[in-house]
């Protein structure tokens, strides 16, 4: 038979809750409210999202300085090339132009003979030959008797009066020039002949007497009408 414990009754049961405490029914109604990190969020993404536009501007501006250095660059190099192959060309040119001045005597020896008839045999053949390949390489020969003198591509080496010339002419070609392209390596050595100092031009006899003629007609007035 169980005995029952003075005093212990229902009420006993139940666990003390303090004053303070809050009830059930209070409960939810504390979870509607909203807390304070809750209230604090929109703020702290509207900053991050600041900070996302700040670096993309950077990235941006940025973007563009390496897009400038990498057009000047190119620019540079684009120059660059053509200033190295302005560069090669030029090279080229003394080199080859240096060459054919040292060949130069080699041709006036050719030259001579062929004017004495003596480019013959075997002699006429590597003449004609070493001709074709300083042509070839770009060597243009100039200078013929009767061209009026140009103090820019000849040399006078000497110098005469003829009645015959009405400006100063180049009457014997001495020693032939020789040019590249538009660059001349040697000038043509001539002699010149300049016209008579004091000169006049004279009219035949003939002329002389058909104008005399004319004048004493017009002045008689022709013959006279029967």
């Amino acid at each position: 038979m169980t005995e029952e414990t003075p005093g212990f009754d229902e009420q006993s049961q139940q666990p003390d809750v303090p004053s303070g405490a809050p009830t059930d029914d209070a409960e939810p109604k504390a979870a509607d409210t909203p807390s304070a990190e809750d209230t604090a969020a929109p703020a702290g993404d509207t900053g991050r999202e600041a900070a996302l536009v700040a670096q993309l501007d950077q990235a941006r501006t940025a973007l563009s300085e390496r897009t400038a250095d990498l057009q000047r660059l190119q620019a540079e190099f684009q120059n660059y090339r053509r200033r190295v192959e302005r560069d090669r060309v030029a090279v080229k040119e003394v080199a080859v132009a240096n060459l054919l001045t040292e060949l130069l005597p080699v041709l006036d020896d050719v030259g001579r003979a062929r004017e004495h008839g003596e480019l013959v045999g075997g002699f006429k053949s590597v003449a004609e030959s070493l001709e074709t390949t300083v042509a070839k390489l770009g060597l243009q020969q100039f200078g013929k008797e009767g061209e009026p003198f140009d103090p820019t591509i000849h040399e006078a080496l000497m110098h005469s009066y003829a009645p015959d010339v009405t400006e100063t002419t180049c009457v014997a070609i001495l020693q032939p020039g020789y040019r590249i392209g538009e660059r001349t390596i040697r000038p043509a050595r001539v002699a010149v002949a300049e016209p008579q100092p004091g000169a006049q031009t004279v009219k035949p006899a003939e002329e002389q007497a058909e104008a005399q003629d004319g004048s004493e007609n017009k002045e008689s007035g022709g013959p006279d009408e029967g």
